[in-house]
């Protein structure tokens, strides 16, 4: 069951799904990974994805963040609809308006944590908002690290790199792959309570793919799928809730 959520949620929307569907293959081989979804991100709002394996959450995040093509529906990633982009056109946007965040670092060897942090701006010819980039670097932590090079950092601390990477460029809109799926669990807690801070104290918005019940935690927001749809969503989740609504696909999941 859904429970309601205790604030107004006429917060502006960030990213936006509607009617998507993801479809592979044809005839007897086709498999329906997104089946007509319909969600909505909030601005600076922290938004969990969760489901069973195959349910179609990381098609989901992969979909709405222009990572992957959709067979039929709409995304907009604020007022930019991606279906109507051309492949330069969501280069750009991908660049300019979304951060992300990997399992994998994604770190380039060679650069220090600085350069990692910056080099999407670099790229793009852009140069950072010393304030604002001064401000991310605070917040995880990283300001005696800048120099050094990601073989010369721990996972931990190569992950705060990854989020002040995705943080530095101001994205509307930040999504997380399993990010602390590489991560003890104390590493992971600190990464998690980043992304929420940067909710809070930043306005950012963030959504994330993740299995664990206590990463799902973090979050403001827990959207559930089963076989490519929403069944439910559940604001301020506790580890609890989330371990108990997910016991309950497992269960369907036997008798089905």
């Amino acid at each position: 069951m859904t429970t309601t959520p205790l604030a107004d949620r006429t917060t502006a929307v960030a990213a936006r799904a509607t009617d998507l569907s993801k479809i592979y293959g044809q005839g007897e081989t086709q498999v329906v990974a997104l089946d007509r979804v319909s969600v909505d991100f909030r601005q600076a709002e922290f938004t969990a994805i969760m489901g069973p394996s195959g349910s179609g959450k990381s098609t989901l995040m992969h979909c709405v963040a222009g990572l992957d093509t959709f067979s039929s529906g709409s995304v907009r990633i604020g007022d930019t609809e991606l279906g109507s982009l051309k492949d330069k056109q969501l280069t750009k946007l991908r660049r300019d308006k979304i951060g992300f965040i990997f399992q994998a670092f994604n770190l380039l060897p060679t650069l220090t944590a600085l350069e990692n942090i910056t080099l999407p701006m670099d790229i793009a010819g852009r140069k950072a908002d010393k304030q604002w980039l001064d401000s991310v670097i605070r917040m995880v932590g990283l300001a005696d690290r800048l120099g050094h090079r990601p073989s010369q950092l721990s996972g931990g601390q190569q992950q705060r790199v990854a989020v002040a990477r995705a943080l530095a460029s101001r994205p509307e809109i930040i999504f997380g792959d399993e990010p602390t799926g590489n991560l003890d669990s104390r590493s992971g807690a600190e990464v998690l309570g980043f992304l929420r801070n940067s909710v809070r104290e930043l306005g950012q918005t963030v959504v994330m793919v993740t299995h664990d019940p206590v990463a799902a935690a973090y979050a403001d927001r827990v959207v559930f799928l089963a076989d490519g749809r929403i069944v439910d969503e559940v604001y301020g989740p506790t580890a609890d809730s989330v371990l108990d609504r997910m016991k309950q696909f497992d269960a369907k999941g036997r008798t089905s």
